[in-house]
């Protein structure tokens, strides 16, 4: 491949390196130049553009992506078509991502313009879930990359979900005399939905007294029931492979086969069988919802992968476990639905566009923008409503006069977007589930597209980031959860959050709602188009 300028009435075919903007199209990035692109680029006095052009041999980035992806796809595993350069794969159905890791290392290490990027090793996924992406750097690979790269493996397919399997679960706890019942009863709801991510369930439970004697009974008892999995939790925690539960395993006829896991939290973790079924002695921390290395080795037994001794213990690099959204923590199901979504509404820019105006002033149907605005949020499920203020805050708190909204004034306004977002996350209260942020200045917006993306965000469904869109386009405004906020209040300048729905794909949902989702009013002239007037002066 050749890469450079050309001048642009030699560049016809080539493929064009940067966007170039002209007085009424934009020619992206990637776009073949045709005949008509030519025309236009000369039209537009574009003497010169850069550009690739590929040689005899060479594989479009597309084509290239799209056949690393489908070598690399195994059982359980659908391939996307492919787009700038980029491929990506999704789980067809829920269970845990395995993965051939010296495949994976060997595929980036044939060319650096080839990379293929997986979630970790065991993750456990839904369908639909994205788990991988081929992306090709450059606008094409030489065709011996590719040949290389398709060079037979030993290991099977370098991706593929095993689907959980096991169904019926049965759960053992036991009671000391200090035991609160209240206690069980928590670890049975928790439990129950963990589960629930596999499609599994308990059907039976015994609650025995904290001896030896009593949970081999129990293990009997449920193995009878038709339990294909035993999980045992123990009114005190296993501190020695001969503590209660293990000598309880091995009473009833079965093996211990591991104690102890470098994960924390979840170091006191124990596996075992009995009667051909796999068996966790459980740490304390599995009695809550949060994630620790009981979810993990549970996860992996339940779709029936073998977990070894030499499994668990290489389990260290990574295992110190701690709460940040790349690593997203289950909560209580009720307590997750029981939180509202704040609305955020950044009101604190300059205008700088409309020269002395203030946009969020001017008048749509008689009614000055700002308002209008706040009165689709206040018409909305979202709540409270939050107004960052910043430029003109007088002007602005006046135009909403009467509306029950809570005002949050950002003195550095003049920093940029950024600090609007941070100071107005700070008022969001700590009940709150989610805050839609929610930008002032897009007429279009009503309490009907609101309800629409704020009916859709479900954390626990792995909705966690609604996304509105017209025609596949992202537009605004967007929900996040409260896991997303620490990154929220991490940005800085005049960005907003797109890259972190980039970081974030896997939680993004992304919602229809038309061309208002893209309408905002940023210039005079995109301001009357959209129907918009300032009042007459004097």
């Amino acid at each position: 491949m050749k890469f450079g300028p050309l001048p642009t009435h030699e560049a016809e075919g080539a493929i064009l390196a940067h966007s170039v903007k002209l007085r009424d199209i934009v020619i992206k990035k990637g776009a073949r130049l045709s005949a008509d692109r030519i025309a236009a680029l000369s039209a537009g006095e574009v003497g010169e553009v850069i550009c690739a052009r590929l040689e005899p041999g060479d594989i479009h980035e597309d084509e290239a992506a799209e056949r690393i992806a489908r070598l690399a796809a195994g059982p359980g595993i659908r391939v996307e078509a492919p787009f700038t350069g980029r491929c990506n794969l999704y789980a067809e159905q829920a269970g845990v991502l395995q993965i051939d890791e010296a495949a994976v290392n060997r595929l980036n290490r044939i060319d650096s313009g080839l990379t293929f990027a997986t979630l970790p090793a065991y993750a456990t996924v839904e369908a639909g879930r994205m788990i991988a992406t081929a992306k090709i750097i450059p606008f094409a690979l030489p065709g011996s990359v590719l040949d290389e790269a398709s060079r037979p493996s030993d290991g099977g397919p370098i991706l593929k979900v095993a689907p959980f399997q096991l169904r019926r679960i049965g759960l053992i706890q036991t009671e000391l005399s200090n035991f609160k019942p209240s206690i069980l009863d928590k670890t049975r709801k928790v439990t129950d939905a963990r589960l629930s991510i596999a499609g599994a369930s308990v059907v039976a439970e015994r609650r025995v007294p904290h001896d030896s004697a009593s949970v081999a009974d129990a293990m009997a008892a449920l193995a009878g029931a038709g339990a294909e999995m035993i999980l045992i939790f123990g009114a005190s925690a296993i501190i020695d492979s001969d503590d209660v539960i293990p000598t309880a395993i091995r009473r009833a006829g079965g093996s211990v086969i591991h104690f102890g896991m470098p994960v924390d939290p979840g170091n006191l973790l124990l596996t075992g069988a009995y009667n051909g079924l796999p068996v966790i002695g459980s740490p304390g921390c599995a009695r809550s919802p949060k994630e620790n290395g009981f979810d993990w080795i549970l996860n992996r037994l339940l779709a029936k992968l073998e977990v070894e001794s030499e499994d668990i213990t290489g389990l260290g690099v990574g295992g110190l476990l701690m709460e940040i959204v790349s690593r997203p923590q289950p909560r209580d199901p009720v307590e997750m639905a029981a939180g509202p979504v704040a609305a955020l509404i950044l009101a604190a820019g300059q205008s700088r566009r409309m020269g002395q105006k203030n946009k969020l002033l001017a008048r749509f149907d008689g009614e000055q923008l700002i308002r209008r605005s706040v009165r689709a949020a206040l018409a909305s499920k979202a709540s409270p409503v939050i107004v960052v203020t910043g430029h003109m805050e007088g002007e602005i708190r006046a135009a909403l006069d009467g509306l029950d909204v809570i005002f949050a004034h950002n003195a550095d306004f003049a920093e940029g977007l950024s600090s609007s977002l941070k100071r107005g996350m700070g008022e969001v209260p700590g009940d709150a589930s989610g805050a839609l942020v929610m930008l002032a200045d897009m007429p279009g917006i009503d309490a009907d597209a609101l309800n629409r993306l704020l009916d859709a965000f479900d954390p626990q469904a792995g909705r966690a980031i609604i996304l509105p869109t017209a025609a596949g386009k992202r537009g605004n405004p967007v929900i996040w959860a409260r896991d997303y906020f620490a990154e929220l209040q991490s940005l800085s300048g005049d960005t907003g959050a797109r890259h972190l729905l980039a970081s974030h794909e896997d939680a993004v949902c992304r919602v229809e709602i038309g061309g208002d989702a893209l309408l905002d009013v940023d210039t005079p002239e995109a301001l009357s188009a959209a129907g918009g007037r300032f009042p007459e002066a004097g």
